[in-house]
């Protein structure tokens, strides 16, 4: 079993609902101008300095938080540093939370699983053979797995993201692309396992 059980795929629902929030904040501070309240926030040059939608922004670069190097900067260490905070806390709990999520609707939970693998006649090794003993074996495993999992990436995101990448890409950008090759190279080496040994199409479902 995998410790990225969901992929890096919930990453993208929870970016997705940060840019969702950001965009609002755009068109509040175009419908509102000046008379936007400053708790909500204050925009320069179409970008958040200060308020509500400060802090809710994704950071982008290692120059969103490097206060060291941007002496001239509007923002304080301090709000810098809750930014981040905020940043990481959104992107490991909403990791973890859009991941069990994604497990649910895509059939990768305990009962599903345990219908995949009795139904291919796969057995473990001690317990009876049959979908119940394999889902109760399961069920200690994968929502753990998958919060772990889900946290795990939320955490490799914001980190890629502040220290930088190549190319200037984006941690999940960078994760989903890693997953993606990762996907393709599982598939391959499987469709050869099967060509060598026919009888495990079977096992895989095939």
């Amino acid at each position: 079993m995998k410790l990225i059980y969901a992929s890096v795929l919930p990453m993208i629902l929870v970016r997705a609902l940060q840019m969702n929030i950001q965009f609002m904040g755009r068109i509040l501070n175009r419908q509102l101008g000046d008379a936007m309240p400053a708790i909500l926030g204050q925009y320069a040059e179409g970008q958040p300095t200060g308020g509500l939608f400060y802090y809710l922004a994704p950071i982008q670069s290692p120059q969103d938080w490097m206060f060291f190097i941007n002496e001239g900067g509007a923002n304080t260490p301090l709000e810098i540093m809750t930014r981040v905070s905020i940043d990481l806390t959104i992107m490991v709990v909403g990791g973890a939370i859009f991941a069990i999520f994604w497990v649910k609707t895509t059939n990768m939970g305990p009962a599903a699983t345990a219908q995949q693998i009795h139904g291919s006649g796969m057995q473990i090794p001690g317990f009876r053979q049959n979908v119940r003993s394999i889902e109760r074996v399961l069920d200690q495993y994968i929502p753990q797995v998958t919060v772990i999992g889900g946290a795990l990436v939320g955490l490799l995101a914001v980190a890629a993201n502040m220290l930088g990448t190549i190319g200037g890409v984006t941690g999940t950008g960078l994760l989903l692309t890693v997953s993606i090759t990762y996907k393709l190279y599982e598939e391959i080496a499987e469709e050869q396992l099967m060509e060598m040994h026919p009888m495990m199409r079977q096992m895989f479902g095939s």
